[in-house]
């Protein structure tokens, strides 16, 4: 990688963004690795940084756990992603390729045969093998509830 020096930049990134660059270091994975380090994250506020100190226990590698909302009777606790909270229980589904696949919220994370995830991304591509956007890929059947919602429907529409 070419080290950026202050000549060849901009001059309106400030010396604070130049020592950034200097430091970001680029690593090349596979993908059934980019899996793996997507499943190990506890929520989205946990970085793939994070994940990787903790694995090779580094000073610090403990990420501070994102609140999660109130844990339900049977004591597990809500999925929270992008904002949308999806109770403990919450069952999913997907139909690829003509085949049901199917998944539930278990402590803090979407699960899919045996697995977890903390996005659903990471889950839907664990099935297709390919990138595909998650939020379009699961619906889900909230408790209490008798129909399914596409899980894009759930996420906020305005950004403020």
């Amino acid at each position: 990688m070419k080290k950026l020096d202050k000549n060849t930049i901009n001059a309106t990134i400030t010396p604070t963004f130049l020592t950034i660059l200097e430091n970001v270091m680029q690593i090349q994975i596979d993908f059934e690795v980019f899996q793996k380090l997507t499943a190990l994250r506890a929520s989205e506020s946990v970085t793939y940084n994070d994940v990787i100190r903790g694995v090779l226990k580094l000073n610090g590698s403990t990420p501070k756990p994102e609140s999660h909302p109130e844990s339900t009777e049977s004591g597990g606790r809500s999925w929270v992603c992008k904002g949308v909270i999806f109770s403990h229980g919450t069952e999913f589904r997907a139909i690829y390729k003509g085949q049901q696949h199917n998944g539930r919220v278990e402590n803090g994370a979407l699960v899919v045969y045996g697995e977890r995830f903390t996005a659903p991304s990471a889950a839907a591509i664990s099935i297709t093998g390919n990138s595909v956007n998650g939020w379009r890929f699961w619906e889900c059947l909230m408790p209490d509830t008798n129909h399914w919602v596409l899980i894009d429907s759930l996420k906020k529409k305005h950004t403020y």
